[in-house]
């Protein structure tokens, strides 16, 4: 395999994993990340999925972390 191609699918698996990882945060966890419990609405949802995609990585930890705390 090619350095263009390995390059190629390693762009696709990370944004196939930001997209799947930022639906799922945005669905169930995002109430759960934020400091105070608060709603948050449709429209404010949406306006994290891009973030959400392109910073998976620092997401998907803080995620994880708010899980183990009470």
């Amino acid at each position: 395999m090619s350095m263009g191609m390995f390059l190629l699918y390693g762009l696709a698996f990370y944004a196939v994993a930001g997209l799947i990882t930022a639906i799922l945060f945005v669905l169930f966890g995002v109430t759960r990340v934020l400091a105070h419990p608060v709603s948050v609405t449709p429209g404010a949802r949406i306006l994290f999925v891009p973030g959400a995609a392109l910073l998976w990585p620092l997401v998907l930890g803080r995620w994880l972390k708010s899980r183990r705390r009470p």
